[in-house]
């Protein structure tokens, strides 16, 4: 049996974010050091020692979750580990398959939370592992059954859950031109739809979630690692567990104002356990 450490390579490192280290580090100090800090803190303030990254596959199709067949995860700033005990459980399970490091390396919805965890984890860089999971186009009783299976892990207070999405992805390229004209231009019937769902995911109600996908349609490329969470959370809820969900920011990547036009929203949110 080898003991080759397998890795993965930080493959959008020099065109999605900065290749070198020392610069991607001092980016990551200037917009961290802009953060406004929540009212309590958040679970990554203290020192979670695991934590699950949920992320979109947007290059291949999947009907379930999938794990990688990398041991390490690359970064600009170090190398992190990927927690292989919790690996092999999840595996067990037979609800999961296995990506090629091809496909790993080409999707990007995961390795963009890597350099924020890194810095984010830097003072406890050798006492935490990651665990990276790629969803699927799931159905609403697949979204179920991740979160049940996951809520334990959303229930221990040493594992944080990061959920990668971006929300609407509006424009004629993205073959989605919603607009309420009621709401004025483009991009505010934009920003009115976007947090008509962040409301939602919000209630942390997993059926009115789906149902707002239903009726409008929104682009929200991580709709199903958010079903999966909101799944968990329900989970939790029933089990007692008292749990609250705020935004607590949104921006577009540009205002469309005519047909032409195209943006990518973008919102950020944190989960407080009582």
């Amino acid at each position: 049996m080898s003991n080759r450490v397998v890795c993965r390579e930080a493959s959008h490192a020099g065109s999605w974010y900065s290749a070198s280290g020392s610069q991607l580090n001092a980016q990551l100090e200037g917009w961290m050091s802009q953060a406004q800090s929540t009212i309590r803190p958040a679970r990554a303030i203290i020192a979670p020692r695991r934590v699950f990254i949920l992320g979109p596959s947007h290059h291949v199709p999947l009907s379930r979750c999938a794990l990688s067949t990398a041991d390490i995860y690359r970064t600009p700033l170090y190398d992190l580990r990927i927690d292989q005990k919790v690996y092999a459980d999840l595996w067990k399970t037979g609800l999961f398959e296995r990506i090629s490091m091809q496909t790993d390396e080409d999707e990007h919805s995961i390795e963009m939370h890597l350099p924020y965890t890194a810095k984010a984890m830097e003072s406890h860089k050798d006492e935490f592992s990651i665990v990276p999971v790629l969803v699927g186009a799931l159905s609403e009783s697949k979204e179920q059954e991740y979160g049940k299976l996951l809520s334990k892990y959303l229930a221990d207070p040493t594992n944080l859950f990061i959920i990668s999405s971006d929300f609407c992805h509006w424009g004629q390229r993205f073959r989605y031109t919603y607009y309420d004209e009621s709401q004025g231009e483009i991009y505010r019937s934009i920003e009115h739809l976007d947090k008509m769902g962040m409301s939602i995911i919000e209630q942390l109600d997993p059926m009115s979630f789906t149902n707002y996908l239903k009726k409008y349609r929104n682009t929200i490329c991580g709709r199903h690692p958010i079903g999966v969470l909101l799944n968990a959370v329900a989970e939790l809820r029933k089990a007692g567990f008292e749990m609250n969900f705020s935004f607590l920011n949104y921006a577009q990547s540009s205002q469309c104002r005519n047909w032409q036009d195209s943006s990518v929203s973008y919102a950020a949110g944190a989960l407080i356990v009582h």
